[in-house]
């Protein structure tokens, strides 16, 4: 019974005893990563990408950008005469200019005929008593909805066919649905040429500042 005890303690004795380490433990190496790139080759730092990258945008992206965004933009924006900034020629329904002489050798006092003015819309020229040309146009698109006013000879009136807005012989508006007058633009003859300009100053058939400018 005694040697039974004693081989128990022996045993247990020996589960706790720390385990010797051997020579077939291997030791951890470290190992060098291998190079990305190989020894010399250039590689460009920050600064120099950036200026690269500069150059390719200010050398390629913005001229393609410009060539096609500036003549979208010319587009609208309407083409004047080229002297100097006088106005804009009166033209006919054929887009040939208009001469004050050329106007009067057709039409009589009284006569109120559209031809393109600013931006293109249609303007009423006027002749007046002495035969001369009144020195502003009359802007025939309603301020409706962009119906264009036939004058009314024997009303002596500018009527609307779309939606019944009329306007006294100067173009203000005297009749709804129109919220607003017709707009003018002076009139200008330079050297015998007609030429339209805008019309900045106070509308003199309301004394208010005029809404299109």
């Amino acid at each position: 019974m005694k040697s039974v005890v004693i081989a128990l303690c022996l045993a247990c004795v020996g589960a706790f005893a720390p385990v010797p380490q051997t020579a077939s433990v291997q030791r951890m190496t470290t190992t060098a990563r291998p190079a990305l790139l190989e020894e010399g080759t250039f590689v460009a730092d920050m600064e120099r990408r950036n200026i690269m990258n500069l150059i390719l945008l200010f050398g390629g992206v913005l001229p393609a950008v410009g060539g096609l965004g500036i003549p979208y933009i010319l587009f609208f924006i309407p083409r004047g005469t080229g002297g100097g900034g006088a106005g804009v020629p009166a033209l006919t329904k054929a887009g040939d200019p208009v001469t004050a002489e050329g106007w009067l050798s057709s039409h009589n006092v009284g006569d109120r005929e559209l031809v393109q003015g600013l931006k293109g819309d249609a303007t009423y020229l006027i002749v007046d008593e002495g035969k001369v040309i009144r020195d502003y146009g009359i802007n025939a698109v309603c301020t409706h909805l962009g119906c264009v006013v036939p004058w009314n000879k024997a009303a002596n009136k500018y009527m609307c066919p779309c939606h019944g807005s009329q306007y006294d012989q100067t173009g203000k508006v005297v009749r709804g649905p129109a919220p607003l007058s017709l707009a003018l633009a002076h009139l200008n003859n330079e050297d015998g040429k007609l030429l339209f300009s805008t019309w900045t100053e106070t509308d003199f058939r309301t004394g208010l500042k005029p809404w299109w400018s």
